[in-house]
């Protein structure tokens, strides 16, 4: 056999240093450890400062160890409320784990030369006035039959995100009242 086909010991030598070093870099927890070790925030996953969970069920008062793997990634509250508060225009895309709300356009019945689209964005997964922004935006019919951007007043967001905070508010104190 020629020289060159054959492993030397150098190399030989290097390979196991190499797979020794690789073996010894690797996370050593069971699984049911490293579940319970924190770590950086998954991407796009709002994340808060208490490190709570809010549920589909629950309340935003469970901790992570307690809350079930079925549950929002996002406050409840907020999120049912965004759902209810553009309940009549049609849903292109909801996330859930993500927190986000993207419609598809709608044109009110009184103005059919006009449309309109709102992506609704859940930052948090507590109940808080800054755990929810919403974008608006509209579009005009010209002559031709096409669709021009047109302005939207920085207000229509506002009250977009007033409105689902006023919804969250009042399914919350439904939830906690006795029955």
């Amino acid at each position: 056999m020629p020289k060159s086909d054959r492993f030397s010991p150098a190399l030989l030598a290097c390979a196991v240093a190499g797979l020794t070093l690789i073996t010894a870099c690797r996370d050593s927890n069971t699984p049911s450890e490293a579940a319970n070790v924190p770590g950086p925030p998954a991407a796009g996953v709002p994340q808060s400062d208490s490190g709570f969970m809010s549920g589909v069920f629950g309340s935003s008062d469970q901790p992570p160890s307690q809350a079930d793997p079925g549950q929002l990634g996002v406050n409840t509250y907020l999120w049912r409320a965004a759902l209810d508060t553009i309940s009549f225009m049609p849903v292109a895309s909801a996330d859930p784990f993500g927190g986000v709300i993207i419609t598809d356009w709608y044109s009110p019945p009184e103005s059919p030369n006009e449309r309109f689209k709102v992506n609704v964005f859940i930052l948090d997964r507590q109940l808080r006035s800054d755990g929810i922004r919403a974008t608006v935006f509209r579009q005009t019919q010209a002559q031709d039959g096409h669709w021009i951007d047109s302005p939207v007043d920085a207000k229509t967001a506002t009250d977009f995100e007033n409105s689902i905070l006023t919804r969250a508010r009042q399914l919350r104190i439904a939830n906690v009242q006795p029955k």
